[in-house]
């Protein structure tokens, strides 16, 4: 038997190839674009190993009369008797313009059915879509069109109507049309050729799984029924229902025939990917009741455009999509369920395969992975500077960053140039180049002839990370008469990253390229009692952080803050209790430094950190129970007190609060 297909190189039409194939002495004519010839090879070792024998490369093009198909071919197929003319080729995307819409999927149908009837096909099969019914609003069944041409209310959706009409008014043969769902991936495999559908929103599912624990609930949307079905079971049904007989003139909706709302495919998604749940739904047609007109006015207000382009374009989500959130319209596939009787072809579950298609995107499909996310990558002829450097956290992360080696310059400062110079000899040692000059962030003076120097040496600075910091561990109870200790954590880890950050931030405004990282605590987000004056300043910090990332977000300068769990550092050492508690080491604060620096977050915190903010917000009196019992537990230290002997023993229930809050400033 022989075949002629079109879109042979497509996600569906490869497969179906294959398929056909599998049939004794069946004998493929498909169609390649000249400069597509190349892809010829690859095809035919997908299809098997006697595919070069037995599929034929056919040279032309979609847009062109008769496909462009030469006469010499077009006589040759002729002769070859193709009982089944496969017409699949076309335009799958929302995003495509009206323009190559019609060329590929009007005037390409309209070429195709051209050619089929000139060579004298037996049959056309015709790939058509559920998008044919455009928003029709009820149950649409296998034998309604017409109906449908009042509701197309996207090019996309007109284009498939007009070249199944083209199908249904020019073949000169018998026809049969296939209107397959939302196409998902191989649910054997997770094989998918490209995001679509579903697949816009696993960027938001995964942001919410690197955000949240997942357990804890997620609100979302409910949504209309999105009919989606796997590639494997639109080929085997293809397959069947086109050599089957007594089919002719008729439609068939491969679809499901119980379709979920697109809250429960999310959530389907979310548990295979182990991500939080939409436990609270909101159904999204409760807003119908406002007017198109309005809503569409609000939309165009500059601000409210920017808000939404930028949201969309950060989850990687077409705004067409969101057109589709309340999907009205329902498929009847009776009779291709009729069709399919006795064979073991039907739609599986979602839930049985969905985890391959979600393991499929992460592996190969995410966007991610087609941007450089290596350190060295982000580093790449870049001045690097790292305030507080020359010990613990700071003095890791430039390590960790010199031996990446591709920065242009690798900057720490210090006040002490003992320390300075154990950091460069520590670096020699370590085979990396690291600068090193002695400033101090709290003086005035020193900080502006420290930025000078970086201005003129340097050409400025890329990448800040404030870092340099002071900590004071003391209940406000034994700090009445220490109004000092309040001015000194001020002046160290507000001002003092202030004062760098301003004299900085014109040149990165100026050359529209900048990253501040700021090291905040943990202790921002959970309210650490006896660290008021420390919280208090890292608070300040991360208020100006996101009140300039808010002003520079359009002029390509960036700003993170970091809510660093508690490290063991030189600045923890004096509070004896915490060589008791688990703590971070200091190349694993580096790590969440270097993760800041590749991916740009606006802001990196631990699950514990983001917990505590949570329950602070929405059961605050809850949240102060729970610290008061961890501020009673400890207590301050003897030298907090005024004592000289601390008490370095923790008690059982202390080891066991700590083991539980990991990385809490107790």
């Amino acid at each position: 038997m022989s075949y002629f297909v079109t879109g042979a190189s497509g996600f569906i039409g490869k497969r179906l190839v294959r398929k056909l194939l599998e049939r004794k002495g069946a004998i493929v004519y498909f169609l390649i674009r000249p400069e597509s010839k190349k892809k010829v090879a690859k095809l035919q070792e997908f299809w098997g190993p006697d595919a070069a024998k037995r599929t034929i490369p056919i040279s032309g093009d979609l847009t062109k009369p008769t496909l462009g198909v030469s006469a010499a071919d077009r006589a040759k197929l002729a002769s070859a008797k193709i009982k089944h003319f496969f017409h699949l080729a076309a335009v799958y995307d929302m995003e495509a313009s009206v323009e190559q819409n019609q060329a590929v999927n009007v005037d390409g149908t309209r070429h195709a059915v051209a050619l089929a009837n000139e060579i004298k096909a037996a049959q056309f099969d015709h790939m058509s879509s559920i998008a044919v019914a455009g928003n029709y609003e009820g149950v649409f069944r296998e034998d309604m069109f017409e109906e449908a041409k009042d509701y197309l209310d996207h090019p996309y959706m007109q284009t498939k109507y007009e070249s199944e009409a083209i199908v249904r008014e020019a073949c000169k043969m018998p026809w049969r049309v296939y209107r397959p769902g939302v196409v998902l991936g191989d649910s054997r495999t997770g094989e998918i050729d490209k995001i679509d559908g579903p697949y816009y929103f696993f960027k938001l599912i995964q942001r919410l799984r690197s955000a949240l624990p997942p357990w804890m609930p997620a609100i979302g949307i409910e949504g209309g029924r999105m009919n989606m079905v796997p590639v494997d079971f639109v080929v085997d049904a293809t397959d069947h229902i086109a050599h089957a007989k007594g089919h002719n003139g008729r439609a068939f909706h491969l679809t499901d025939p119980a379709p979920l709302r697109i809250g429960d495919s999310l959530n389907i998604f979310a548990r295979a990917a182990h991500a939080p749940q939409m436990a609270l739904r909101v159904n999204a047609a409760l807003f119908g009741f406002i007017p198109q007109s309005v809503v569409k006015g609000v939309m165009m207000l500059a601000p409210m455009r920017r808000m939404k382009n930028a949201v969309m374009k950060d989850l990687g989500i077409p705004e067409d999509v969101l057109g589709f959130i309340n999907y009205p319209v329902r498929f009847d596939c009776r009779d291709t369920l009729k069709a399919l009787e006795g064979t073991k072809i039907a739609v599986p579950e979602l839930e049985s395969y969905a985890w391959k298609l979600w393991d499929y995107w992460e592996r190969n499909l995410d966007p991610d992975l087609f941007i450089d996310r290596t350190l060295k990558g982000q580093v790449e002829g870049k001045v690097v500077l790292i305030t507080g450097g020359t010990s613990g956290i700071g003095q890791a992360t430039a390590l960790k960053i010199a031996k990446a080696g591709t920065a242009q310059a690798v900057i720490v400062c210090g006040r002490d140039q003992e320390k300075i110079d154990e950091t460069l000899a520590l670096a020699k040692k370590e085979g990396v180049s690291i600068l090193a000059y002695q400033a101090d962030v709290a003086d005035e003076a020193s900080c502006a002839a420290f930025v000078k120097t970086l201005n003129e040496v340097h050409g400025g600075v890329d990448i800040l990370v404030n870092n340099a910091g002071r900590s004071i561990r003391r209940a406000i109870e034994n700090s009445y008469d220490r109004f000092h200790d309040f001015e000194r954590t001020m002046q160290v880890n507000y001002f003092g990253a202030l004062r760098i950050t301003l004299a900085l931030l014109p040149g990165m405004s100026e050359r529209k390229r900048g990253h501040v990282i700021n090291i905040s605590s943990i202790g921002v987000l959970t309210n650490a009692p006896r660290f008021s004056a420390y919280v208090a300043s890292k608070a300040a910090l991360d208020a100006f952080t996101r009140c300039a990332a808010s002003e520079y977000a359009d002029r390509g300068v960036h700003f993170t803050t970091i809510n660093m769990p508690l490290v063991k550092t030189p600045m923890i050492a004096p509070t004896k209790i915490y060589n008791n508690v688990p703590t971070l080491e200091p190349e694993e604060a580096a790590d969440m430094i270097c993760r800041a620096i590749v991916y740009k977050p606006v802001r990196i915190a631990t699950r514990l950190g983001i917990l505590g903010q949570v329950l602070h917000a929405f059961a605050p009196r809850m949240a102060q129970i729970i610290m008061n019992t961890s501020f009673r537990m400890f207590g301050d230290s003897e030298a907090a007190k005024g004592k000289k002997n601390e008490v370095t023993g923790p008690s059982p229930d202390q080891l066991a609060l700590s083991n539980l809050m990991r990385g809490i400033h107790f």
